[in-house]
């Protein structure tokens, strides 16, 4: 242990700032293959732990909670570790493998359902040798990619009770998430085979439909902004399921001072599930939303709630939808049923009317935009103009010089 750590240091001190990028490539492969056998190791010394039962001495149930605690893993990391462990022990040539660096403990950890208790005996009970099956695994994991070895797992595991009942897929499903301080949420979530088809057939057909001009956004942004879509179409539809006696919708409460100020105002408003947002984003969502009048106590009780209006209301947005079709946003083609309807001139900071004159289509993307510096515009002709921060034109097409 004293040389590996000494080794790691002397590795350290060296850097690689200089190195051409062939000699740092053949640095990195060295240096996986070495975290492949490190976490080999690991896992090993992690099963022993295991069998040991010595997470007892520091007050743990199990290894799996030791690594949470004391190595501030997070469950999945420690749950790798602890399967990988089981799997090196009873797998003999994947553990070869694995312990000259040629596969990942992520790899080890995949294969682990194979030697599980009741897959074992299932394979028994078929005459299934799984010492045959061990050096075939050991060949995928160590040569075709990580998906590919997953399927493999997964169809043995499916051969081994062809004839059993199909599982219920609602059973295996999982959403959980996490509100942050500035209302952000961060989650994860599990699908069977068919509800992950579901989910990603209809984020694909938002994703495809529009990518406009200029948009720079990596696939996963471009994904999280496709289930935004999906959720504001379901929300529009009108025909989710009642929320506590009404429809479901976005509820944001903001005093009136600070809605009118065109200041950002940072957590000045609350969402109807408790996420602290802007003025300004608050302004965003009344664009296009319905206001009601609260007059509130000194002791914060409501006193008098007046009628809630619809600033555009169905026969307005019908009419901005048959003469902008679309996002009026240079370069975006995203549908009316996308769109938010905007105020050219904000209604609340700059007593904006809520008039067909005064308004049009925006999807969620680039209603952000408009509150946040760029602006648009609509000329004489009816033609659409869209600018920048800085008042510059953003042009669609510009005809250009060819020289010779």
């Amino acid at each position: 242990m004293e040389c590996l750590t000494g080794a790691l240091d002397a590795l350290a001190a060296e850097g690689s700032g200089e190195l051409p990028g062939p000699v740092l490539l053949d640095r990195e492969s060295l240096l996986l293959r070495s975290v492949n056998r490190l976490n080999t190791e690991l896992a090993r010394t992690t099963r022993r732990c295991e069998v040991a039962g010595a997470g007892e001495h520091d007050g743990k149930a199990t290894m799996a909670s030791w690594l949470r605690g004391h190595a501030r893993l997070p469950a999945g990391a420690a749950n790798q570790l602890v399967r990988a462990g089981r799997a090196l022990e009873q797998l003999p040539v994947i553990a070869e493998a694995a312990a000259s660096g040629a596969v990942p403990i992520e790899a080890v950890a995949a294969v682990a359902p194979v030697v599980e208790p009741g897959n074992l005996a299932a394979a028994a009970e078929q005459g299934v040798d799984v010492g045959e099956v061990d050096p075939l695994l050991a060949g995928v994991a160590a040569t075709r990619p990580h998906a590919e070895l997953r399927q493999v797992v997964a169809h043995y595991l499916a051969r081994l009770d062809p004839d059993g009942p199909e599982p219920d897929p609602t059973e295996s499903r999982r959403l959980a998430w996490t509100r942050h301080d500035d209302g952000s949420i961060a989650g994860r979530f599990e699908l069977d085979a068919v509800g992950g088809e579901k989910l990603i057939a209809a984020v694909e057909a938002i994703l495809q439909a529009s990518r406009p001009a200029g948009d720079d956004r990596t696939r996963s942004q471009r994904q999280a902004d496709a289930l935004v879509q999906l959720c504001d179409n379901a929300l529009a539809a009108g025909s989710l399921p009642r929320l506590r006696g009404h429809k479901p919708q976005i509820v944001a409460t903001i005093p009136l001072a600070d809605l009118a100020d065109p200041a950002v105002g940072r957590g000045a408003g609350t969402t109807g599930f408790g996420a602290a947002i802007s003025a300004a984003r608050a302004r965003w969502l009344a664009c296009d939303g319905a206001v009601t009048r609260v007059v509130i106590g000194p002791d914060s009780v409501p006193l008098d709630m007046g009628r809630t209006h619809r600033l555009f209301p169905p026969h307005l947005r019908r009419a901005v939808e048959l003469r902008d079709k679309h996002c009026v946003f240079a370069g975006c083609d995203a549908p009316s049923w996308w769109c938010d309807v905007h105020h050219l001139l904000e209604w609340m900071a700059h007593g904006g009317e809520t008039s067909l004159e005064n308004s049009g289509l925006l999807c969620e993307r680039h209603h952000t935009k408009v509150h946040h510096g760029f602006r648009i515009e609509r000329d004489p002709a009816g033609r659409w103009h869209t600018y920048r921060p800085d008042g510059t034109e953003i042009l669609i097409g510009e005809p250009f010089l060819l020289l010779g």
